[in-house]
């Protein structure tokens, strides 16, 4: 416990001010947190934070950027990068510390220099009271909550929804005619994303269904994938994606996308695709009940009855005749 407590504080201090120097190094400010920022001092306020079609995050975010109001922009945006990759290192680490590669894929990279929430979002794959982070971003969360869910995870959701409710009681009506002015993709009706279709061939794997949830969900841009590094664990699944990660950031140094749909058809290439490839490639375990039958058969049929003995006489003296 230790050791992971140190990594992961190392993690989300180094990754935290590097987030810092890129947005004072870029004069970005807070990055795309500035938005959840921008419905918190508004509620403080108690404005309208949907005073702005580029305001699209719900309410349930702001209750997340309350701790970050009073700082400076990009002290905000440093300290919040630096808080989500420390809770996800911390939750990676659980079984090891293999997973921890996942730091390497371009999602993550790119999601810092917008400062994302997609980190937190797959953080609350591992911690149940973490898991209404999904409800700040619900076109990235939605799939977690769905395939992560528990009964201490859905109470902890219960309880911030009820909160921003009664901070803004109508922001659902309000966030909602925002939804239009979100300019996105979906993964699986963009091609070849129909390819992804093929995970079915696993229904019975929750990967499988998770990869699938997130090829259903409006997305944006490269950071919103992060999610689907939740899906490997081996080192050779995690290093294999990662690699093939890179080809999007890479055609991205090169080429500006023209269109949402071309950013839709890489990420489906190079993240989407290599995930599929994952899941069916996997060897098949044997499940867990399956598994306890057999091994309850195993031990039956090992079992040796040992036939009850009359219990021995007590032999005294007196009982003890010679022979003639």
């Amino acid at each position: 416990m230790r050791w992971r407590i140190a990594i992961s504080a190392a993690i989300g201090l180094a990754s935290g001010a590097f987030c810092w120097f890129l947005m004072r190094h870029f004069h970005q400010g807070a990055g795309d947190l500035r938005w959840a920022l921008h419905l918190a001092q508004n509620l403080l306020a108690r404005r309208n934070p949907y005073d702005t079609p580029l305001e699209q995050y719900p309410v349930t975010a702001a209750i997340f950027a309350l701790p970050f109001v009073r700082l400076q922009p990009e002290l905000a945006a440093g300290v919040f990068w630096g808080i989500s990759s420390s809770l996800l290192a911390f939750g990676l680490t659980r079984h090891g510390y293999t997973r921890l590669l996942i730091f390497l894929a371009y999602p993550y990279w790119v999601g810092m220099l917008f400062v994302q929430w997609s980190p937190l979002v797959a953080a609350g794959a591992f911690f149940p009271l973490l898991l209404p982070a999904t409800l700040a971003k619900p076109q990235v969360g939605l799939p977690v909550l769905l395939t992560r869910v528990s009964r201490r995870g859905l109470c902890a959701c219960a309880v911030v929804a009820l909160v921003s409710l009664v901070l803004m009681p109508t922001w659902p009506l309000l966030w909602l005619r925002q939804a239009g002015n979100y300019q996105h993709f979906i993964p699986l009706l963009v091609l070849p994303g129909p390819l992804l279709l093929l995970a079915l061939i696993r229904f019975r794997n929750s990967d499988a269904i998770f990869l699938l949830l997130s090829a259903l969900m409006p997305q944006r841009w490269f950071f919103d994938s992060l999610i689907l590094w939740l899906i490997p664990r081996s080192r050779r699944e995690i290093l294999w994606t990662v690699f093939f990660s890179w080809g999007a950031g890479i055609w991205r140094w090169y080429h500006i996308p023209q269109s949402f749909t071309e950013v839709g058809r890489w990420t489906v290439i190079f993240f989407y695709l290599p995930m599929l490839a994952v899941i069916l490639l996997r060897k098949t375990t044997v499940s867990a009940s399956k598994a306890a039958q057999k091994a309850a058969q195993i031990i039956d049929a090992s079992k040796i009855v040992v036939p009850e003995t009359a219990e021995p006489k007590t032999i005294t003296p007196n009982s003890i005749t010679p022979k003639p």
